[in-house]
């Protein structure tokens, strides 16, 4: 890189965030809307959270993993609605260089650690359902123990040289985002010069991240539906299709929006297709994971009861 476009770089000082570009009442709408479901998304992942804390009968791996899943989609899209909801309000629509950058790292880090939980939670059913005599002998409280430091952590490590490379790029004018977050994409679009390097390395680290995890997952679940199918009673069955698919759920939500999205970067989706798919996997899917999870489950529908309330509502109606 030559010293004009050193230059280039640090001349950009902030981005702004286009959103969803519409008529001030629209906007009020899309605040109202996006407020309901944040708030909506933090209710429903903090009871999980509260669940899995305060009921004994929860304290086992399935339930510890979906705990810390619960509590990392609170982080994830806190990394980005916040920013939304005030953009919506705002009529500058800006955000800093480090603060964009800060978004990119954060949201993608836990995004990335979504991925590593799914994997978790399919290789902690597959040995369930697969090898249920070895389970605990196997899961120990270390083995989940370090699943967990590596599900929280993996996605902070990875994402350290996709966030160094984009913000290594010289950005100059226009230095508007027709996004409402900071997107990689839209980003390297920003970019002076053609890095066609960098979207290579970025394209590759998405191509294998994704499609590792996803693999990961298909051919534990596939081992999970063969060692089913082997079970002789019917009611063992219809109990582990019915934990299998709430997992299924998530992940088909999840990896089938991002794949879409991010391994072929320079595919040229439109911009409000791009929006819209961005949308489904940072807002509507955390929302919908707490649904998924505990209306398939007796025990996570019980705690949760608890946790709110309802259960003592119930014994007095009754």
């Amino acid at each position: 890189m030559n010293m004009s476009s050193r230059e280039t770089t640090h001349s950009v000082t902030h981005f702004i965030l286009l959103g969803f570009s519409s008529s001030p009442e629209m906007q009020l709408l899309y605040f109202g809307l996006f407020s309901a479901a944040y708030i909506l998304t933090l209710m429903g992942n903090t009871a999980i959270v509260c669940a899995v804390r305060w009921d004994q009968r929860l304290h086992t791996p399935m339930y510890i993993f979906l705990g810390n899943f619960s509590f990392l989609e609170i982080c994830y899209v806190t990394t980005t609605v916040p920013n939304m909801l005030a953009n919506f309000l705002s009529s500058s629509k800006s955000i800093s260089f480090m603060s964009c950058f800060a978004q990119f790292y954060f949201f993608f880090s836990f995004g990335c650690d979504e991925g590593f939980y799914l994997c978790i939670m399919a290789f902690d059913r597959s040995l369930a359902i697969c090898r249920p005599l070895h389970y605990p002998r196997i899961m120990t409280k270390e083995l989940y123990t370090g699943l967990v430091i590596f599900g929280w952590s993996g996605g902070f490590i990875l994402f350290v040289t996709p966030v160094v490379l984009v913000s290594r790029l010289p950005f100059c004018s226009p230095n508007i985002i027709d996004h409402f977050i900071c997107d990689p994409v839209p980003l390297m679009m920003l970019s002076c010069s053609e890095d066609n390097t960098t979207q290579l390395i970025y394209s590759i680290f998405n191509v294998i991240f994704m499609i590792g995890t996803f693999l990961f997952i298909l051919c534990s679940y596939a081992l999970v539906i063969l060692a089913v199918l082997r079970m002789p009673s019917a009611a063992s069955k219809r109990k582990a299709f019915s934990t299998c698919a709430s997992h299924l759920a998530v992940v088909i939500l999840f990896f089938g929006s991002v794949m879409m999205m991010y391994i072929s970067p320079g595919s040229g989706h439109p911009v409000k297709m791009q929006k819209f798919i961005t949308l489904f996997y940072s807002v509507i899917t955390p929302l919908c994971n707490p649904l998924i999870y505990s209306l398939r489950n007796k025990k996570m529908k019980a705690a949760l009861m608890k946790v709110l309330g309802l259960d003592n509502m119930l014994i007095k109606y009754k």
